[in-house]
């Protein structure tokens, strides 16, 4: 048998529900008719089963469906006291069961209402008000319980919309913080990437040519110290993005003209790189320009990460179809098979890559190619409006 677990609240309103059906009891005494008031016996016989009846509404949240039954179908017949227990049962079931069990409920109350109808002539004054107001009471009640559990369900369906657009809303700021999270760690990567492989490259040159002559020395430390001042410097700027947030984010962006300078800077490093390209004329739209600045760079720095010394091509061309062709190739370090960047790294750079691609409207593939490693991209570039081609030339 299963147990009911009544809070105080709970037991607080089976005990009101008492009093009610009690209370109700006594000011409808005056309803009974004259003749059923005459014999005492019969009087005490009626006061105590209407004081069990009222009793048995403390079982209503354990058997409701069968109290209500019991009590309308014992109806005025064995107590004129019933009334007001049986509408505290059928308020009940209408609040708590199924539909099914309600309508069960409600047709044993209004079984006996079409004979009761049919001989309504012949029922004397007194009964007939009594009969009448005892099927409107149930009714009321039953009305009552379904309003009740109707109102009930509204407000569990509101919580539970609001507790799924909270849920909903918790999502989509987890989602937006990991997609700032994967922002920076792109910006960190590819900002400060370059430049850290740099100070690694001319770090490793300085200790294994201990006896270089003394100006390569400076000329390498020099290097040192500007690749660590820039590298500084860009992440001052990375941080300062991060405490002002993406809305103040407003910081020179490289575009597809640095990248002469970028392989400059490699070059200066000691790599053997060969640039073709951009095209001239006007620029590509800044997104594109920046996205091709960053393949560049990251495919040049594991160029140097994973095939040292080995010489690196970097073409850039506009193609057919509007788009963008950037491709850097690199061939196999001397004596050494090619590196397909598995390793220090995890290959997290061209996925990050990748992902820029795809943000700009391009696609990205990387991979082993017949003479080294590749990486080719394809970035949209619309043909300009002749409007404002004119007003630039």
């Amino acid at each position: 048998m299963r147990r009911i677990h009544r809070t105080r609240r709970d037991w607080a309103a089976d005990l009101g529900l008492m009093l009610f059906a009690a209370c109700f009891a006594a000011a409808s005494s005056d309803s009974i008719p004259i003749e059923d008031r005459l014999d005492p016996l019969w009087r005490t016989v009626d006061q105590v089963i209407g004081g069990l009846g009222c009793a048995t509404v403390l079982l209503r949240r354990r058997w409701p469906v069968a109290l209500a039954v019991a009590l309308l179908l014992a109806g005025s017949e064995a107590s004129h006291y019933l009334t007001g227990p049986a509408m505290v049962a059928v308020f009940t079931v209408a609040a708590t069961r199924p539909w099914r069990a309600t309508a069960w409920v409600a047709a044993v109350a209004f079984v006996p209402l079409p004979a009761f109808l049919w001989q309504l002539p012949e029922v004397s004054g007194d009964r007939k008000s009594s009969a009448l107001t005892y099927f409107a009471l149930i009714a009321g009640a039953i009305g009552w319980g379904l309003f009740r559990r109707s109102r009930q369900q509204l407000i569990t369906s509101l919580r539970e919309r609001a507790e799924l657009a909270e849920a909903d809303a918790e999502l989509r700021a987890e989602r937006a913080r990991r997609e700032a999270r994967e922002e920076i760690a792109r910006e960190m990567h590819d900002v400060l990437g370059h430049r850290l492989t740099l100070l690694s490259v001319h770090a490793g040159a300085l200790e294994f040519h201990t006896s270089a002559p003394r100006e390569q020395i400076e000329k390498a430390a020099g290097v040192i110290r500007e690749s660590a001042h820039l590298a500084l410097r860009d992440l001052r700027e990375v941080i300062g993005v991060l405490r002002a947030g993406p809305a103040e984010d407003e910081r020179p962006q490289p575009e597809l003209a640095d990248l002469a300078r970028l392989v400059a800077e490699a070059r200066a490093a000691g790599g053997r790189i060969e640039l073709t390209g951009p095209p001239d004329g006007p620029a590509p739209p800044p997104m594109v320009g920046r996205t091709a600045y960053r393949i560049v760079q990251e495919a040049l720095t594991n160029a140097r990460k994973h095939a040292p010394g080995a010489a690196v091509t970097v073409r850039v061309a506009r193609g057919p179809a509007d788009r963008l062709t950037v491709e850097v190739r690199n061939a196999p370090p001397p004596g050494a098979a090619v590196d397909t960047g598995g390793g220090e790294g995890g290959g997290q750079g061209l996925i990050g890559l990748a992902e820029r691609a795809r943000l700009a409207g391009g696609e990205l593939s990387a991979g082993p190619a017949h003479d080294g490693f590749r990486v080719r991209a394809w970035l949209p570039w619309p043909a300009a409006d002749p409007v404002s081609a004119a007003g630039q030339g």
